[in-house]
């Protein structure tokens, strides 16, 4: 069996967003695709499970159902991939889509709560019923190609959400002529981060403005290479909701339980605090914030019940001192750390 590159991935992500040019504008169709390859891709983890233990155990089918209901995540019946596909020629695509994804929410509990409320493979944004079946059933032969076979025997540890994520992220920045770095932080600067803030065993790691979570994850794969633990509890916050969903749905796939992130605007309403309402604080702050973001909520800085401002208010049109304030405001006295990048603003 071939092992799968995360390039390899990236290109056939990219090209399941064809099946949507001219019809969707594409900063939609970024979460219809990331969505459908979640889906693929526990779809296919299950499957990879199953088949190993039915190896293991070729005579006693009720031992392997018991052992499937032992796995971190539940994928109820009908909501595999493979069933959707199966059905892709049948009039309902959209339908049965949402049906599965929120199939797979219900069944996991609170670790996937509220990530799909955001996307709809029903709406009306995809067109009429025959087009919108259309489409949706050529996205589903996009992700049934071998190139997008997600089993972890071919995957190995590929952050697959994370990575083709940002792929897509400066795939569309380039095309809008917009900079991707608005965006997203590249893997290197991430990496380089986590280094310079040496993450240790029992830290708690915060990114209030953390995207799909990459750089969070990092700092926890720093943790688990050095100690073998995943001791360690990663906080986050992101203001775009369909974003916050990824991060859940990257956080899912990697197995990292012990989290926090919630979605809302870390200036205006930072959703991270302790029993007694005060900011919490975190070992160890990362980020790499909005670039210049002009309306970042100066109305309300002065008055800021959390006393964020009192070194200064930030310039009203350029958000970047505000994040860095939020940040140092968080760490915990006398041992946080920190790293940020932002531009000169």
């Amino acid at each position: 069996m071939n092992p799968i590159t995360q390039q390899e991935i990236n290109k056939a992500a990219w090209g399941a967003c064809d099946t949507f040019r001219g019809v969707v504008d594409p900063s939609i169709y970024k979460d219809y695709v990331l969505t459908m390859l979640f889906l693929k891709y526990v779809s296919d983890v299950w499957k990879d499970h199953r088949t190993r233990y039915e190896a293991e155990h070729p005579d006693a089918p009720e031992l392997v159902e018991a052992m499937m209901q032992q796995e971190a995540f539940v994928l109820p019946e009908g909501a595999a991939f493979d069933a959707l596909h199966k059905r892709r020629f049948e009039a309902g695509n959209g339908e049965r889509i949402d049906k599965a994804l929120h199939a797979v929410e219900e069944a996991n509990g609170s670790k996937l709560k509220d990530v799909f409320q955001d996307i709809s493979f029903n709406s009306n944004k995809l067109g009429d019923e025959e087009q919108k079946n259309d489409i949706l059933r050529h996205l589903l032969e996009d992700f049934a190609k071998p190139a997008l076979d997600l089993r972890p025997s071919r995957v190995g540890a590929l952050d697959i959400i994370g990575g083709a994520y940002e792929y897509l992220i400066s795939r569309f920045a380039a095309s809008a002529g917009k900079k991707a770095g608005e965006f997203y932080t590249p893997a290197e600067v991430s990496e380089l981060m986590a280094r310079i803030v040496d993450p240790q065993e029992g830290d708690d790691i915060c990114d209030p403005t953390c995207g799909s979570a990459s750089l969070l994850m990092k700092c926890g794969r720093l943790v688990r290479e050095r100690s073998g633990t995943r001791r360690y509890a990663l906080f986050g916050q992101e203001a775009i909701g369909s974003t916050w969903a990824l991060a859940k749905m990257n956080l899912f796939l990697h197995g990292e339980e012990n989290h926090q992130v919630e979605w809302g605007d870390t200036i205006r309403n930072p959703k991270l605090r302790t029993s007694d309402d005060m900011l919490r604080h975190f070992d160890i702050v990362v980020a790499n914030p909005p670039f210049s973001l002009e309306k970042w909520g100066i109305e309300t800085a002065e008055n800021d019940r959390f006393a964020r401002f009192r070194r200064g208010i930030p310039p009203k049109t350029k958000g970047d001192y505000a994040f860095i304030l939020h940040m140092i405001e968080t760490l915990k006295p006398g041992s946080g750390r920190m790293a940020v990048v932002v531009p000169h603003g």
